[in-house]
């Protein structure tokens, strides 16, 4: 999971992608980058560290030039260190091209071998994103073949993209002396919105992962990037769009609205905090069937995502509404730590219970999922600590039962908490009294309610349905056998 951001306009771009790239700091914390197209050349800096630390004001002077792209990146399964998996990637055959990417090619080993048998193309790295980069450009070196660089080779190459690629992909990237484009895989699975800035000069754009991109830095939401279609924006600042894929629906990530973006983002026309809200409204109902009432004191979030939802349950349940744990905000979220033992360190130090609050009183918490189980059992413990007298759990998401292969890394069933339990096992095995999920049908409504034209999710975590159509049981063997190989660089951890 990524945060990826383009700017094509008429001042210079560096400090607004900088910018740009500070708002969706939460979709990545292990490395960012940036590059620019200043005449012909393109410059370009890159390393492994947060927005604020990775970037100096002699690297943002590195970065002359009104267009540009930026990327902020989760850490690898395995292979976190390596730097030169950072984006954006760069190749500079047929025209010269910088290149983001958010998401995960679930048949990007097949191309790779294909683009070195092939399309005689090199890989330098594990990562699938400099595949997806490399089918681009060789999709793009045929489409111009005998003929100067139009737009419309520019659409029939992302056609012959989308023909080959399998997985989850939005894409932004940067051609040089022609312009920017951006695309969304025909599933729509990854998110990618479009804003636009009037200035004296001319309209300004912009292309990213999350609306509060755009409206953090002064842009006005158009629309959503469409699943399949490709945007041009040309050097004279003229946008182009083409549906490029045969077959195309719409089938978003439902863990984007549970966990990964930020609430004051729309997606795909849907607030997020809106949706959380109406996930706490479908979860209070079944809490209410499944949990005592009398015996619930109060109904504690466990900050951040939760709370919208942890709010409306309380408010439906006529229960009373704490905060009870506070939140280290210098500490980084704990799904994105490279190993076990650094997660299960990291929860203390990010979280610390209030006592007064839990002193001799039945709590109810509130999160908006549990995949390994860690951080919740340890949760669970705190609130033990601080004198809680019962502990009920309630999860805004369903158990996680299979593994997601469109960006988050849970690549084994056996480390996911609700493998081979169900919901009274997972309680016993987080030490709660009492434990409560969403059900599936109830988080898709939930999203449903607010924008009734979808009527497809991405929920294979959930359902074990893969949307693309490729992923079997010997994909997921695959996964098994090489999790920890360090084999992708668009993954991420989750608790």
């Amino acid at each position: 999971m990524c945060g990826i951001v383009g700017v094509a306009g008429l001042t210079p771009a560096n400090q607004t992608i900088y910018d740009a790239l500070l708002l969706l700091q939460h979709r990545g914390q292990d490395a960012a980058g940036i590059a620019t197209a200043h005449e012909q050349f393109f410059n370009m800096y890159k390393a492994r560290g947060l927005v604020r630390d990775v970037f100096r004001t002699r690297n943002m002077r590195s970065l002359p030039g009104n267009s540009g792209l930026g990327q902020v990146r989760y850490p690898t399964a395995g292979s976190s260190d390596n730097e030169d998996e950072a984006q954006p990637f760069y190749v500079n055959a047929p025209f010269g091209i910088t290149f983001v990417h958010n998401g995960n090619l679930s048949n990007w080993r097949q191309l790779r071998e294909e683009l070195f048998r092939i399309d005689r193309r090199h890989i330098n790295t594990n990562s699938d994103s400099e595949v997806l980069l490399n089918v681009f450009a060789h999709e793009l070196q045929r489409a111009v073949t005998g003929a100067k660089l139009d737009e419309h080779a520019v659409f029939e190459a992302v056609a012959a993209v989308h023909r080959r690629a399998k997985g989850a992909y939005a894409v932004i990237a940067q051609i040089a002396s022609f312009g920017m484009v951006a695309f969304r895989d025909p599933n729509g699975i990854r998110p990618l919105c479009l804003g636009a800035l009037q200035t004296a000069q001319g309209t300004e754009w912009m292309l990213a992962s999350e609306s509060v991109a755009l409206t953090g830095c002064g842009y006005s939401l158009v629309r959503d990037i469409q699943p399949g279609e490709a945007v041009i924006i040309d050097q004279e600042g003229n946008l182009l769009s083409r549906q490029c894929a045969e077959h195309s629906r719409l089938t978003p990530c439902l863990f984007e609205y549970v966990y990964f973006a930020r609430p004051d983002s729309l997606m795909d026309g849907v607030s997020v905090y809106s949706a959380r809200l109406q996930m706490g409204e479908y979860l209070a109902d079944n809490v209410a069937k499944s949990l005592r009432l009398g015996d619930i004191d109060v109904v504690m979030p466990i900050p951040d995502t939760s709370r919208p939802s942890a709010m409306q349950l309380a408010a439906r349940l006529n229960l009373n509404y704490r905060e009870g744990f506070i939140k280290n905000r210098y500490v980084g979220r704990t799904f994105i730590m490279p190993g076990q033992a650094v997660r299960k360190r990291s929860v203390r130090q990010k979280l610390s219970a209030i006592e007064m609050e839990f002193r001799g009183k039945n709590v109810l918490l509130v999160d908006d999922s549990i995949v390994r189980g860690t951080t919740s059992r340890q949760i669970v413990d705190m609130a033990r600590e601080a004198g809680a007298n019962k502990v009920y759990f309630a999860s805004a998401a369903p158990p996680v039962r299979y593994p997601n292969v469109y960006g988050i890394d849970m690549p084994t069933q056996a480390e996911l908490i609700a493998t081979g339990r169900d919901t009274d096992q997972i309680a016993r095995e987080i030490g709660a009294n009492g434990l409560v999920f969403q059900r599936l049908e109830d988080l898709q409504q939930s999203i449903r309610d607010l924008n009734p034209a979808m009527e497809q999710f991405e929920s294979s975590c959930f359902n074990g349905c893969y949307v693309t159509g490729d992923v079997d049981d010997d994909y997921l063997a695959y996964l098994n056998r090489t999790r920890g190989s360090g084999a992708n660089s668009s993954t991420v951890t989750v608790p």
